[in-house]
C-alpha cells in the first residue's frame, strides 16, 4: 500500500514527532472518519511508499534519512498572506526547505502544488502571474512538476466568504492563467498540470495528469495499484492516515477543516505517544489490520 500523509490534515507540519514515533514502533492506528469505532491498523512492513502532503515540510527534513521507504512529496506553495493562511510559515523558509528536500528525495519525487487558485481584489490575475513566475525562478533546478487547482466551494469556503472576498473566474481569467503559467514553467524547464479539474487548461500547454500516477507508483515500488475509488480521477489508491479538523494552519479555503473549535479541541487530545493521531484507543474499538 501507499500511505497518504495526509490529505485530511498536515501531519508533517504539526505531528511529525508522532509520525516518527509510529514509524519506529512499526504501526499506525487510523479511525474510520465515517465509523469512528472501526480502527485500521497499518503495519509499516506492508507499506510500499509514502506520499507526504504538506504546506510546511520543515519539521520532517531531519528525519527523512531514517525512513527506508520510497518517498514522494507534494508541497503546497501558494502566494497568500496570513489573512488567508494564518499559520503557514514565511514562504521564503518553505522554499529553502523545498530545495533541501529535492536534494534528499530527488527532483522526480517532488511536486509543488500551487493550490488552490482564488481570485479577489487583492489576489487578482496579475498578482498570481507575478507570484507564479517568481516561484518558478526561485525553484529553478530543484522542481520539475507543478500541480494547479482552482478553489471549490467547500463548507469552510462558505464560512469564510467575507474574508476570502472571492470573485468568479471567467474565460479570460483561465486564458491568462493558462498562457502565463505555461510560459513561466517552460522558461524553467518545468511542467504545469491539472488533475481532475473542469478547467484543465490543456489548450494552453498544461498537462492533464494524476497527482500520483500509476506510472510514478510503479517506478517507485515496482508494483501496480488500483485507482482511488473515492475520487473521480485516475490517481493511485492510497491510505490516508489523517484526521479531519485537526490542522492548525487554519487556511480559509481548506476542505479538511470546517470547525475551528473542533480543531483546537482535537489538538489538545493529541498524544505523540498514542497509536492514534487524535485521542487514545478505547476498549470497545474494533481493530482490524489493513494490508492493502
Amino acid at each position: 500500500m501507499i500511505l497518504n500523509v495526509s490529505g485530511r490534515t498536515d501531519i508533517v507540519a504539526f505531528y511529525t514527532q508522532w509520525f516518527m514515533n509510529r514509524y519506529k514502533e512499526g504501526y499506525i492506528d487510523v479511525r474510520n472518519p465515517f465509523n469512528p469505532k472501526a480502527v485500521s491498523r497499518i503495519k509499516f512492513e506492508n507499506v510500499d511508499a509514502i506520499l507526504f502532503c504538506t504546506k510546511n515540510p520543515i519539521p520532517i527534513i531531519k528525519y527523512l534519512k531514517q525512513i527506508d521507504k520510497p518517498i514522494i512529496f507534494h508541497i503546497t506553495l501558494t502566494p497568500y498572506k496570513n489573512d488567508i493562511e494564518p499559520n503557514v510559515p514565511p514562504k521564503g523558509h518553505i522554499i529553502e526547505a523545498i530545495k533541501k528536500i529535492s536534494e534528499i528525495v530527488g527532483i522526480d519525487n517532488l511536486y509543488i502544488r500551487y493550490d488552490p487558485i482564488l481570485l479577489s481584489d487583492k489576489y487578482n490575475i496579475e498578482y498570481h502571474k507575478k507570484a507564479f513566475e517568481k516561484m518558478c525562478s526561485l525553484l529553478n533546478n530543484y522542481v520539475k512538476k507543478i500541480i494547479v487547482s482552482f478553489i471549490d466551494d467547500y463548507k469552510n469556503v462558505s464560512n469564510n466568504r467575507k474574508i476570502l472576498n472571492l470573485r468568479e473566474f471567467n474565460s479570460k481569467d483561465y486564458e491568462e492563467i493558462g498562457i502565463s503559467f505555461s510560459n513561466s514553467a517552460s522558461r524553467y524547464n518545468m511542467t504545469v498540470q491539472t488533475c481532475c479539474e473542469n478547467q484543465n487548461l490543456s489548450e494552453y500547454g498544461f498537462k492533464i495528469d494524476d497527482c500520483l500516477s500509476h506510472e510514478q507508483a510503479f517506478k517507485l515500488t515496482g508494483k501496480t495499484y488500483k485507482s482511488w475509488r473515492a475520487r473521480k480521477c485516475n490517481c493511485v489508491q492510497m491510505v490516508d492516515i489523517g484526521v479531519y479538523n485537526s490542522c492548525s494552519h487554519f487556511c480559509k479555503y481548506c476542505y479538511a477543516n470546517y470547525d475551528e473549535k473542533q480543531v483546537k479541541d482535537n489538538f489538545k487530545k493529541h498524544n505523540p505517544n498514542s497509536s492514534l493521531l487524535i485521542g487514545e484507543l478505547q476498549s470497545d474499538d474494533i481493530i482490524k489490520e489493513r494490508i492493502k
